[in-house]
Parts: C-alpha cells; structure tokens; sequence
C-alpha cells in the first residue's frame, strides 16, 4: 500500500484534487490510526504556518510527530509558499473588479533595503532602541530621502501618499509632526556613533581603503530671523543670501563619495579656521590605516597654516595655491601634457617651480575656464563702464549729484560692486570749486588676463606624472556633487526650524539621507547606471502597492495587496543592486465563508495507488 497526501477543494460546485506530497508505504505507522493522526497533523502544520501562527500541541506518538514534522516541511521546500502552498482557482465576478489604496512602493522600497544592507537596524539595536522607535526612524529616513519636505509635508505624504509605514511596520494612525521632529533629535544625539557605523560598513561593503580624502564646506540659510540662536551668524553666504543668518556644514568624504566625518560651524566661521578640528578627528578615524590618507582641499581652505599644520601630523595633501601665479617659473625638464575634462575640452598640465618652495607645483591651464572667465570679465567691465557713464550723465541733469564728495562715494559704491574689475581702470574727476564737471576712465594693460583660464595645483606627493596629479585633485569633483545632493535632491536648504537643536538634528537627517542615497548611486554607477538621484526615484516611482478587491461566487470579497510589476528599468536597478523587486504579498477573504460540504476548506487524505 502507498500513500500520497491529496489537496481536495471544489469549484463550480465540482471537487477537484491536488497531489500534494508522495508518502511512501508509512511502514512504521502500522495503525490507521497513526496514519489519520499523521495526515491531521501535517494539515495543522502546514495551516499554522502559512496564516503566521504557532502550533500549540504535538502529537503524543513520537513516530507520527516526526514524520509529520519532516513531511509539513517537505511541502514547503517543495512550494516554496508564503501564503497558501497550493494554486487557487475561483469563479470571479468581473466587474466587481476594483484596485484601491494606491500607493507610492518602488523608492521607498528601494531606500529601506539600503538602510538594511548598511545594517542600520543592528547599531539601533546595540543602542537598545526598541522596535518601534527603530521603525519610526527608518520610516523617517525614508521619507527624507525618498520625498524631501518639511515635517508637516512629510506627515501628509506619509498618511496619503507613501506606503512607507506598510514596509517600516510603524502604525500609520501613530505618525505626526511632532513624533517626526522627536525621532530626528533621537538620531542626532547618536551622530558620531552612526557616522563611525555607517562609514566602517560601506568600507568593509565595497572593499574601500579611504586613500584620498576630500574636505570642503558649504553654507545654507535661516528663513527665520533665528535672534536667540548660538549658531546662526550672518557671514559670505554661497547661496547669495546676505540678508540670512547661515550655518555651515564641514564635510570630509572619501574618493567614492561616502562620508568620513561631518560637523556644524558657526555661519560667520571662515573656511581656513575649521580644519584644526577636522583633523583632529581624521586623526581618529584614520588610525587604523598604515598610511595616512591624501587631503585633497579647495583653495579657500588651503592657507598657509593649515598646510603646515597638516605636513607636522603626517598628512600629504593635495589643493589648490592661494598664491604663486606671478612667480611661477616652467620647469624644462618636464614636457606639457594634455588632458581632457569631463566635457571632453583639451586641458594642458604644466610642471613648474616656485622659488622657496619645497612642494611640487602644476600649472593647469583649461582652455574652457578661459573662455568662460574671458566672458565673464568682458560682461563686468561693460557694467562697469555703465556705472561710470550713469555718474557722468547725472553731472549735467538738473538735481543731479554733482558734489565732489557724492560722487566719489558713488564711485566707490561702484568699485566695491565690481571689486574684480576696478583695479584695471583708472578713473579720474574733473571739478570746478565744489563740482566735479566732468569723470574720466581709462583701462589699464591687463596683464592678469595672461592667467585666465590658469590654476596651480600644489602637493607634498612625489609624483612623476602630472596626469596623476590631475587625477587625485580631480576627486573633489565628488565633494561638489555631495553638496549638491544635500541642497538640491534632499532639499537641505533653506532651514525653517527655529531652535538650535531642531536646526542640527534637520542637517543631520539630511547627512542620513545622503548615505542611502551614495550607497544606492555608488553601486549604481558600476552596473553604468548614471542617474541623478531624482531622476531615480522619478523611475522608482512607476511601481505601485495596490489593494485589488474581487466578489467570488460565493459572494464573498477577497482583498490581495500586492506591489505592481515593475518596469524594465526598475527591474535593472533591482538587478544591478541585488535588491528584491517586491516586498510582499497579503490575501484576506471577508466575510469568513460557512463551512458546508467541505466548500473550500483545505481537507488532506491519504488515497492507495
């Protein structure tokens, strides 16, 4: 005698039967009793299983309690099951047809599988968060990076549009403002311990050796007046902002792109006065490597000073000059080589040397800057010249200003306005007692114009290929597209908090955001995919999470929440980061069906062969 388990189930009022699992002879359960105590006890497995739950009992004979557990388990290795393991036919009313509760999947998805691969949830975990706060964090995140708003938006988006809280687990009636606020300050207060998390995990992801580092700093804005605030200072904003108070972000970045350090200046704080902390701290994080990284600066942060400060710990570096663009002299023993930008024009690199000093010096010559720094030049000086003719024409008008001290002041309003373009004029006034009658100006032989289009990169590397210099300086490419991503796609700028604390913890999230944004990109970029990041989620945003609601024919509802298929350039972004496609899959049937004749109920038999 041999035995198979049976799925039977009726549809159109006919029974149909599944095979399920071959069982064999059952030789060691010589009693039919043993062997209905098997078959019930494989349906409660497998049941218990598939609705989520735990069974409570175990058979009392050994022999079929084994069995049973191996068979259950069979069943499923062999479907592959989430729900129920077995196909399900039904007689579908077609027009009761119906898809409800659409909601946005794809870059939310997409975001809470980085935040696991960069195993967030563990350092959360070690910090004894529990579950909750952890889900409304990620929640949080997500929501920062997929659809970058204040939190009033973002509680709005969360409730209406967002599946978010479906993949993060949090209640969505628990979501408000007020807890999105408290989950940001939460985060901030574990930054460096997250900072250091994060940066050790891409590392060690990506096999990152942290050679060359790039430090920078960047500024945005206060829309409140922010009069009781210790950070916020009036300073140079890079925005054009002179009418708001800034803050200013320090940034140090590796050559991929991920941060190694970050910190929160005071908006007066001038670039060349940050880097003493900075290094302190790099000092920290790098003492685990055996040669200390390359510091590749922009010219606003590379003083004097501060390169010395930097050779006396041991640090290379690698920046632009601050000065040496008169004095430079072309080294002979070297010849000119030509490189390219990243829009393919033609940039000659010059090896030179500079009396009294030891560093080694490249002169970059880029025929493109020129070009633009000649327009822009030509643009001021005409400017310039309409300022000075406004002066002279309001020298003959009736109620014009004609005093000499008034006009020298508007003279001097005018120079102050276009600092980079006076000092190649001369002008001089005519006057008769009191009254300038008439204004003179003359451009003077330009002889900084010889250096349009020219830099000097400067390093304490002993490199033979000015190419290579090229290459490493080029690396601070990436700190501009870090800003970028922070102000532009994560919507960084301006800050409308009003509070010191709520003003860090908002810059903070944004630097959480940009992790999982990096990481996505990073991966992306080797697989060749290239996006920006909102042109990203524009494409992640065509996968939906839909409820699609049906009548049977025993007029019943049944309810499937399922993601929607995604499109071939979601599926190649999910290939090239080995991520999952869809998150899950839930069935619910309502009203519960009364049980008669066995009508769709799950009933296993064992049948001889």
């Amino acid at each position: 005698m041999h035995y198979r388990m049976v799925e039977s189930y009726r549809v159109d009022n006919t029974v149909k039967h599944q095979n399920i699992l071959y069982l064999g002879t059952l030789e060691s359960l010589p009693k039919p009793s043993q062997k209905k105590s098997l078959g019930r006890r494989i349906d409660e497995l497998v049941k218990n299983k598939t609705h989520g739950s735990e069974s409570m009992f175990q058979d009392a004979d050994a022999e079929v309690e084994a069995l049973a557990q191996r068979y259950a388990e069979e069943i499923f290795t062999k479907f592959q099951v989430d729900t129920e393991f077995r196909k399900e036919y039904q007689s579908i009313d077609t027009q009761s047809v119906k898809n409800d509760n659409v909601r946005e999947l794809g870059g939310e998805w997409l975001c809470y599988q980085t935040l696991e691969q960069l195993k967030l949830r563990e350092l959360l975990m070690a910090n004894q968060w529990d579950n909750e706060t952890i889900q409304l964090a990620y929640t949080h995140i997500i929501s920062r990076s997929v659809y970058p708003a204040s939190e009033f938006s973002t509680n709005k988006w969360i409730k209406e549009n967002s599946s978010v809280c479906e993949l993060t687990g949090y209640d969505l009636n628990k979501i408000t403002k007020d807890k999105l606020y408290g989950i940001s300050k939460e985060l901030y207060k574990l930054k460096d311990e997250i900072e250091s998390h994060l940066s050790t995990t891409t590392n060690e992801l990506f096999d990152l050796t942290d050679n060359i580092l790039i430090y920078d700093l960047t500024n945005t804005y206060f829309e409140g007046k922010m009069n009781s605030s210790a950070i916020a200072k009036r300073g140079h904003s890079k925005e054009k902002r002179s009418d708001a108070k800034l803050i200013v972000l320090a940034v140090v970045i590796n050559a991929e792109g991920f941060i190694k350090y970050s910190n929160i200046f005071e908006g007066n704080t001038n670039d060349s006065t940050t880097i003493l902390k900075i290094i302190g701290m790099l000092s920290e994080r790098t003492a685990h490597l055996t040669t200390k990284p390359v510091v590749v600066m922009d010219a606003g942060i590379a003083s004097e000073d501060n390169l010395t400060l930097l050779k006396k710990l041991g640090y290379s570096y690698m920046c632009v000059s601050r000065s040496g663009m008169t004095k430079y002299q072309i080294d002979t023993q070297y010849n000119p080589i030509q490189v390219s930008d990243k829009s393919s024009k033609p940039i000659t690199l010059q090896r030179v040397t500079i009396p009294k000093k030891d560093d080694q010096y490249v002169l970059v010559h880029s025929e493109a800057k020129e070009a633009k720094e000649r327009s822009m030049n030509d643009q001021a000086k005409k400017r310039f010249e309409i300022g000075l003719q406004q002066i002279q024409s309001s020298l003959t008008k009736k109620g014009g200003v004609k005093t000499i001290d008034k006009v020298y002041e508007r003279i001097g309003r005018l120079k102050q306005s276009y600092q980079g373009i006076h000092r190649y004029y001369t002008v001089t006034c005519e006057y008769n007692e009191k009254l300038v009658t008439k204004i003179h100006w003359e451009l003077k032989n330009q002889t900084s114009s010889q250096n349009m289009g020219k830099y000097l990169l400067r390093t304490t590397l002993n490199l033979q290929n000015e190419k290579t210099q090229w290459i490493i300086y080029n690396a601070i490419r990436e700190i501009e597209t870090t800003f970028r991503i922070l102000k532009t796609d994560l919507d960084l700028r301006p800050i409308y908090h009003k509070t010191d604390e709520a003003s860090m913890a908002h810059l903070h999230l944004g630097l959480l955001s940009y992790w999982v944004v990096n990481t996505v990109r990073y991966q992306l970029k080797q697989n060749n995919i290239t996006h920006h990041w909102t042109e990203l989620m524009r494409i992640m945003h065509t996968q939906k999470l839909v409820t699609t609601k049906m009548n049977n024919n025993l007029d019943q509802i049944i309810e499937i929440r399922k993601a929607s298929e995604p499109i071939d350039q979601v599926k190649r972004i999910y290939q090239a980061l080995k991520y999952k496609s869809k998150p899950f899959l839930r069935k619910s049937v309502v009203p519960q069906p009364i049980l008669l004749n066995n009508q769709l109920t799950i009933y296993q038999d064992f049948n001889s062969v």
